[in-house]
């Protein structure tokens, strides 16, 4: 099975099946379009005709392309017309039953050499295979949508899957421009399981009353670089979508904490609040526009601030947090204890506030958290412990919000949220490469790609600091005991060594 794949069966004509048809005839390959629903593959290509003639209009393809393109989709009547094809992806209902009866048709239909792709997002590629007569040629190829614009696609070899298969199907993806990145049959594959880190402890901030939605999606957003918040993209997605998702991760895994589901999105979705498609989810949309969006924190005004006395975990910090503290004109204290009346700034890694004052020996009425992860020419943090004064907490955000950069005020949290969802997701990734899931760089390729992040999970840990990481998880783990924040082997070893989360072990022969 080495011949080039130049005529493709698509069986289900929806959304991901029209994608999938139109780059593969853009890139000179023969289509063939299938669906059960009477009509609906001609309903599809005529649905694709406009967009590739929209396409033109705009410049952005030369007429004579988009004719000859659509000239490749052919509509089929019955699968028995698929008998000549070099591979058919299924893009039907996501249910185990109805994928494993399409491929046992497909079987008495297509030739021997024939590959078998399933676009599954969340099941088992091996067990959709399991009743195959032959099982080897049957490999998962996951597009996400919309497939011409999202540039990536998950080749995911079953337990059974021909090693050359997978090999056919990149070869196809970049002949349709796209990365394909390679990945073990697991659950979530490469892509969706990275993913779980982002929103999962957005979910617990949330159940923990660390502060509102829209602060935890502004701190993502502004302070660390994502598209979207955490939450602003389960109202896109909408809940009906991507809980159930979290839910069968969570069950695939045998109930791993780091996967858990909150009882928040269940009650969503039981409420109907599934996001923007509804015009409610955790912000109110009206004509797919968020509307009464939630404003920033308002700066207070103070007369007068008090010194600041500042209390950081190493000199580069401090040197760097002075520095930016006398830029915005406050009186730093230099002394090893603060003075009676000094604002006591800190800068923990992996710490609530309270905590930091027992551990800088600060009066908590005067002391106020500063996340010292984020670019703080970027955006600011600060956490309060519950004994905070007014006074103080009023004094430290008007202080740092004097130079117009952005500020929020959380309340006591184990870990600011920035380190702890960036410490998640790194972890998170450095098991996918231990459990060789995916490849180092397919894993960071994947997620820039697929889920739009500034950097490489790894990449970004690396420069974050591999040590600083462990040391946010290890005080998460023994402040909470919770499990989920416990620190992987692959994070573990390399920050113990100085090594680069990139870096690979020695193959041994």
């Amino acid at each position: 099975m080495t011949h080039e794949i130049n005529h493709v069966a698509i069986v289900g004509a929806g959304v991901m099946g029209s994608g999938i048809a139109q780059i593969a005839a853009l890139a000179g390959i023969d289509v063939l379009l299938f669906d059960n629903r009477e009509g609906a593959a001609q309903a599809a290509r005529d649905s694709l005709k406009r967009t590739l003639d929209k396409l033109v209009s705009k410049g952005k393809l030369a007429g004579s392309a988009a004719q000859v393109a659509i000239d490749r989709i052919q509509v089929a009547t019955s699968l028995s017309e698929l008998k000549d094809v070099d591979l058919v992806v299924e893009a039907i209902i996501e249910r185990l039953d109805a994928k494993q009866a399409l491929l046992a048709e497909l079987e008495a239909v297509v030739a021997d050499d024939c590959v078998l792709a399933t676009n599954t997002s969340s099941l088992s590629v091996t067990s959709i295979a399991r009743l195959c007569r032959i099982p080897e040629r049957v490999a998962g190829f996951h597009f996400f949508n919309p497939v011409p614009l999202m540039k990536v696609v998950e080749v995911i070899d079953g337990l059974a899957t021909d090693r050359q298969v997978g090999d056919r199907l990149q070869a196809l993806a970049a002949r349709m421009g796209h990365c394909g990145i390679r990945a073990k049959d697991t659950p979530g594959f490469i892509i969706n399981h990275a993913g779980r880190a982002y929103s999962t402890e957005a979910l617990q901030m949330l159940k923990e009353g660390v502060t509102e939605p829209a602060e935890i999606d502004r701190i993502l957003r502004e302070g660390l670089g994502f598209r979207m918040g955490p939450l602003e993209l389960f109202d896109l997605t909408a809940l009906d979508v991507s809980h159930p998702v979290i839910e069968s991760i969570y069950n695939q895994f045998y109930q791993e904490p780091r996967y858990r589901p909150a009882a928040l999105t269940r009650q969503m979705l039981e409420a109907g609040y599934v996001g923007r498609k509804v015009g409610r989810g955790f912000y109110r949309y009206a004509d797919g526009q968020m509307v009464d969006a939630p404003q920033p924190q308002p700066v207070p005004v103070v007369q007068a601030l008090p010194p600041v006395w500042l209390g950081t975990e190493n000199e580069a910090d401090h040197t760097r947090l002075t520095a930016l503290l006398e830029q915005l004109g406050a009186q730093v204290e230099q002394g090893t204890t603060p003075s009676s009346e000094a604002l006591c700034l800190l800068a923990p890694y992996g710490l609530d506030a309270t905590s930091a004052a027992e551990r800088f020996a600060t009066d908590p009425t005067r002391t106020v958290c500063l996340d010292p992860i984020l670019d703080s020419a970027r955006y600011r943090t600060l956490m309060l412990t519950p004994a905070t004064r007014i006074d103080m907490r009023n004094a430290a955000h008007a202080l740092l919000a004097r130079d117009g950069v952005g500020v929020s005020v959380i309340n006591d949290s184990v870990g600011f949220v920035a380190q702890r969802v960036l410490a998640m997701i790194v972890n998170l990734a450095g098991d996918i490469v231990q459990q060789r899931i995916a490849t180092v760089e397919d894993l960071e390729e994947g997620v820039r790609r697929g889920l739009g992040y500034p950097q490489g999970p790894l990449a970004w840990g690396d420069s974050v600091g591999a040590k600083r990481l462990l040391t946010i998880l290890e005080r998460m783990t023994e402040l909470t005991g919770d499990p989920r924040y416990r620190p992987g082997p692959w994070l573990r070893r390399r920050a113990t060594l100085g090594l680069s989360l990139r870096h690979l072990e020695p193959t041994l022969s």
